[in-house]
């Protein structure tokens, strides 16, 4: 009872009064959000370096962070208290029924503390073991300012979530998916200022000029990759299931109830890739405190060349046979890195579905409280719930280990940024969109707002 009670009383984001808010509200409140992670994520720590982080770049965008700045934590305590406690729920190690809307609220509630926690201890660690290197006396005044930022990005995406078009996490991995794809293409300034061709397509047309035919295919090989990947992502996005509904208040009126294929949608590639990204972390981490390689393997400029690490990482697999470097060896690791990611992808995908209200039961509840039945069977729950069974967990796993495939084969392609941040960029904003248009489809049409509960 005392813990229900602390977890009562965590500082959380209010949520709006409407029912329903409007297009232009979640607009200006998105917009507000963006604009300060952007503000936020140029705000340098003060009194402190990167330190060992620099070498750890190519992984801000998987945790929605630009190291050195204020909130170098970025969205490593969320998704952390998330994986950790969706896998002591979904294991049944911490018993909670999340089909209840108390079990729901103790659930958001223990996740809020326990990402408050990972604030703390994240901060703490990454200053002592050198990953932020504190001048002298500024050691303290470093970790406040980390904490700071931790809570910034929580609340940041407590108030996206309740004001705005989604999740905030979503978001900030989606702006840093974009920035990075502009300047990966385009790019033409050197660490110094001075020109140097950084951008693929500049790259592209100076290895023309310059005949350099290697130069040229392997440039041109990211783009191509860059836009194969997000074709098919389109496409796979398209797939879904629809179950024919008809609303009992008015006759001859019927829709159809999507099941999307990536059912639990962009979830569990969060979750697997800001998993292998905090490995990565801590692993270089406490490399840099205790002096020497660990069992998670030995880190070099960021990359591992040994251990676990390496066998469930990646290599540019069409960049290495282009330049003719390729190796056996490479094989094996390329085949653990799926397998971890179809593994953990699915995994993660049951995990959410069943923990986030999106189960066989909880939409059967959803579809009978928004006046909708399926035509030519009993208004039953029970039934309602069967009939989506079949579909939902079916759609759960194959869509975990599909997403899971899709991630891991883009890493190994060598597109313009890494392949998973690319298609996590892909999914959010293609999701955004359609949660645009749904609000956009509401307010131009007052008679469907009113249906759905507005």
């Amino acid at each position: 009872m005392e813990l229900r009670n602390i977890l009562k009383n965590l500082p959380e984001v209010k949520s709006p009064t409407e029912k329903r808010l409007s297009f232009n509200s979640k607009l200006k409140w998105t917009l507000i959000i963006l604009v300060s992670y952007f503000i936020l994520s140029n705000i340098a720590v003060y009194g402190a370096d990167p330190g060992f982080l620099e070498q750890f770049e190519f992984l801000a965008v998987i945790i929605g962070t630009n190291f050195g700045s204020i909130i170098s934590l970025g969205i490593g305590p969320i998704v952390m208290a998330s994986i950790i406690l969706q896998l002591l729920v979904g294991s049944q190690i911490l018993e909670i029924d999340t089909s209840t809307t108390e079990g729901r609220k103790f659930f958001q509630g223990l996740q809020r503390l326990l990402v408050l926690f990972f604030i703390l201890f994240e901060s703490t660690i990454y200053v002592v073991m050198g990953g932020i290197r504190a001048a002298p006396g500024f050691m303290y005044i470093v970790i406040f300012q980390l904490i700071l930022g931790g809570l910034a990005i929580l609340f940041m995406d407590e108030v996206s979530q309740k004001y705005g078009f989604g999740s905030g996490v979503s978001m900030f991995i989606a702006a840093g998916v974009g920035w990075r794809l502009i300047t990966a293409s385009f790019g033409f300034l050197g660490p110094e200022g001075n020109f140097q061709a950084s951008g693929q397509v500049i790259a592209l047309v100076i290895s023309l000029m310059n005949a350099d035919s290697q130069g040229a295919i392997l440039s041109a090989s990211a783009i191509i990759a860059t836009i194969v990947l997000f074709l098919i992502v389109v496409w796979a996005q398209g797939l879904k299931i629809e179950i024919p509904l008809s609303y009992d208040r008015l006759r001859g009126y019927s829709m159809k109830w999507p099941l999307q294929f990536f059912y639990a949608s962009v979830i569990p590639v969060i979750l697997t890739s800001a998993l292998i990204a905090n490995l990565l972390l801590f692993g270089g981490l406490l490399q840099n405190w205790l002096g020497r390689p660990t069992f998670l393997g030995n880190i070099v400029n960021g990359q591992p060349t040994s251990g676990i690490l390496y066998w469930i990482g990646s290599t540019n697999i069409v960049g290495r046979i282009i330049q003719g470097s390729w190796e056996w060896l490479l094989l094996g690791q390329t085949l653990g890195h799926i397998i971890f990611y179809v593994f953990f992808a699915s995994l993660f995908s049951v995990f959410w579905v069943k923990t986030s209200g999106m189960d066989a039961s909880a939409q059967a509840r959803n579809i009978l409280k928004s006046g909708l039945q399926i035509p030519g069977f009993r208004k039953d729950p029970r039934i309602l719930e069967s009939i989506l069974s079949r579909y939902v967990m079916p759609l759960t796993i194959m869509g975990g280990v599909a997403i899971g495939l899709l991630a891991s084969l883009a890493d190994i392609l060598g597109a313009l940024v890494e392949g998973t941040a690319l298609l996590l960029g892909i999914m959010i904003v293609f999701q955004f969109y359609q949660n645009i248009m749904q609000q956009h489809a509401l307010d131009m049409n007052p008679a469907m707002k009113k249906m759905m509960g507005g």
